[in-house]
């Protein structure tokens, strides 16, 4: 049996080997030798045997990339030394002044150029060459602790690739960043659910490492390039760029684009020459970080209290180019907001063909004085889509239009509202066909009234064949018809109406989340059930009535009753009624109000409870639990190892509680 199990962890090795050799192929060398078939089944084999002998199971296992639970909040972590932030400068001359500040303190120096890559700054502390823990920069002094979520990048060794016992133990430092492939793909997915755009990789990445869902992180596929290896010269280490080249022997990402320089010529030239290449690379760079590279020298050199003096930044100018604008349309998003956008006579700007810019909205184009017609500067800096910067009013012919935003919708012809700044306007109606197919996809979303299969190719053929008009309409499709549409069986239609037919049962929170109402969601929908028996009870409620739940502001509010006097919203609640879906609170949750609304925030690990039970008690005795931070919460409960929270709480005064306090508190409920 022993020799069977010493078989059995051999073949376990051999994966987890094969596997990380893979990985390395695919995410660091960029030359894949299998399938992406081929890799899955090697993690098929892997997690069926780690799971059959869960005994052989380690922390450095690729299987431990693929996501651990969710967490409910980021625990703080203090680093072991400050992770400062860099100078920068713009100019050639800029450079020459910072080499004549360095040879005025120390002589014979020479300089390490490296790519500054566009993400965002984390530090990686491995103990017995083990992954210990993976943190942010936060404000250099303290960050958070994001383990679980820099495990699922691929790039980050889960074990250090050597056997010297001297480099056990070690903290590297490195850039978190996402490909522009991989943005497009993000983008793309969240504009068809209507979510706000990444505005660049810098933007995803830093969202994505906040993700409290490790799984959901895993799918954003980040990749890491690690700089520094901290208190190099203690393992015999002299220099910025031996550091490098020993950090690749590790098994780390270093990014192949350095350069060490004799002289800050050199350093000037390698700057220049990668400020007309960086739009060839897959990533994002936004300048070059230049270094000196002998450690003694950075030691004589020291710091400020921001910054080392030994090291600093060379930012690239912002891209720009002058063109036409030759008319401007106006774009109605997912979510129905109106945007205007230039469109440009067809200019090269940062490697592409640029025909469009986003003009923001009215206030804006009034305050750059942009016209139509107008010869205009834009520029990319970073950003997805271009902008632009200014008019160029000495060009005007006196041919140019001002122009105004429509008091109707360009689609649908509705109306129009305004926010109460009056500078998003929007599209209200449920059956504007710009935004149905956003509305359909929250509607089935999860935390709605999940519709597993109801998903974005679908929806968006039963929206282009005018199948539906509104989300109501799912309720009434046809069989015969939705078999007939691309990747859509006999089978997949059966089980798609299945849950459909499901989803009538969903509890009335998860309704009047989905119905799209703005300024509601999931946590609000929650609050309203806590106050409301049935959804024709919220339909009914004035003003008063509601500004008298706690949470519920005025916006809030102003936006239940407009949605609610509507004729589409109406005629979509009339269509719900019709196919029978669940209009009133589940007899779950109509509770012993113990607790009377009280309101609880979680942090730090309890003993006698998961935090999810400890907060499904809080609600099953009427009280309610948040997951962030502000004035209004009643009670703070403080577990052992508290996060960022805590701090927060006492900074606010609230009510701390201990796990004891709030077990008496419960018992006495």
């Amino acid at each position: 049996m022993k020799q069977d199990l010493e078989k059995i962890k051999d073949k376990i090795e051999k994966l987890r080997g094969e596997i990380e050799y893979h990985n390395r192929r695919y995410y660091i060398d960029a030359m894949p030798e299998i399938s992406d078939y081929e890799y899955d089944l090697l993690m098929k084999d892997l997690i069926e045997l780690e799971e059959k002998y869960p005994s052989l199971k380690t922390p450095d296992s690729p299987t431990q990339r693929v996501g651990g639970a969710p967490l409910d909040e980021f625990k703080t972590v203090i680093h072991k030394k400050q992770m400062l932030s860099l100078d920068n400068t713009y100019s050639p001359d800029e450079l020459i002044e910072f080499d004549n500040r360095i040879k005025k303190i120390t002589e014979k120096v020479t300089y390490v150029a490296e790519l500054k890559i566009d993400g965002v700054a984390v530090a990686l502390h491995y103990e017995n060459f083990i992954l210990k823990t993976g943190a942010t920069r936060g404000d250099g002094i303290k960050g958070d602790d994001i383990t679980q979520n820099i495990k699922t990048i691929r790039t980050v060794p889960l074990k250090i690739k050597t056997n010297e016992k001297k480099f056990s133990d070690i903290e590297v430092r490195g850039e978190v960043y996402l490909s522009k492939k991989q943005l497009d793909i993000i983008n793309q997915e969240r504009e068809s659910k209507g979510e706000p755009l990444f505005a660049n990789t810098r933007n995803a990445a830093a969202g994505s490492l906040r993700l409290l869902d490790p799984k959901e992180v895993s799918k954003r596929k980040l990749n890491v390039f690690v700089y520094s290896f901290e208190d190099a010269v203690k393992y015999g280490i002299k220099t910025q760029f031996e550091a490098l080249k020993i950090l690749e022997k590790l098994g780390f990402a270093v990014n192949p684009n350095v350069k060490l320089c004799e002289k800050i010529e050199e350093v000037i030239e390698f700057c220049n020459e990668w400020e007309k290449k960086r739009n060839d690379l897959p990533y994002s760079i936004d300048g070059m970080v230049i270094k000196v590279n002998e450690f003694e020298k950075q030691e004589i050199l020291g710091v400020t209290s921001k910054s080392p003096r030994w090291a600093i930044s060379y930012k690239f100018k912002a891209e720009q180019a002058k063109t036409k604008l030759n008319n401007i349309l106006v774009q109605v998003g997912r979510q129905g907001t109106l945007t205007p956008v230039a469109e440009l006579e067809p200019v090269k700007l940062a490697g592409t063909i640029v025909k469009r810019a986003t003009l923001h909205n009215q206030e804006e184009i009034e305050r750059k004085d942009i016209r139509i017609g107008d010869w205009v500067i834009i520029e990319k800096a970073g950003e997805i889509i271009p902008e632009v910067i200014r008019s160029l009013k000495e060009e005007r012919t006196g041919n140019e239009k001002i122009f105004k935003m429509p008091d109707k919708c360009p689609v649908c012809g509705s109306d129009v509202t305004k926010d109460e700044g009056g500078v998003i306007i929007r599209c209200d109606n449920l059956q504007c066909r710009a935004q149905l197919e956003g509305r359909i996809l929250h509607f089935a979303e999860r935390d709605a009234m999940n519709i597993e299969g109801l998903g974005k190719a679908l929806v968006h053929q039963l929206v282009e064949k005018r199948m539906v008009d509104d989300y109501g309409d799912i309720y009434f499709l046809d069989i015969f018809k939705l078999a007939s549409l691309e990747r859509m069986g006999q089978k997949s239609s059966e089980n798609l109406l299945n849950q459909i037919k499901e989803s009538k049962k969903r509890d009335l929170d998860n309704l009047i989340y989905a119905l799209g109402i703005r300024n509601v969601g999931k946590h609000t929908a929650e609050i309203l059930v806590d106050n409301f028996s049935s959804l024709y009870d919220l339909m009914k409620a004035k003003k008063e009535d509601l500004l008298k739940i706690k949470e519920i502001g005025d916006i809030v509010a102003n936006s239940i009753i407009d949605f609610f006097k509507r004729k589409d919203t109406e005629k979509v609640i009339e269509k719900l009624k019709k196919a029978g879906v669940n209009f009133n609170k589940s007899k779950s949750k109509i509770i012993k109000n113990i607790l009377g609304g009280k309101v609880f925030i979680f942090t730090g690990e309890l003993k006698n409870y998961s935090r999810q039970e400890a907060a499904n008690i809080v609600k099953s005795s009427g009280g309610r639990v948040v997951s962030a931070i502000s004035k209004n919460i009643d009670f703070v409960v403080v577990g052992e190892n508290p996060g960022s929270k805590y701090e927060k709480a006492k900074k606010l005064n609230l009510k701390i509680i201990d796990e004891q306090e709030f077990l008496n508190l419960i018992k006495k409920s």
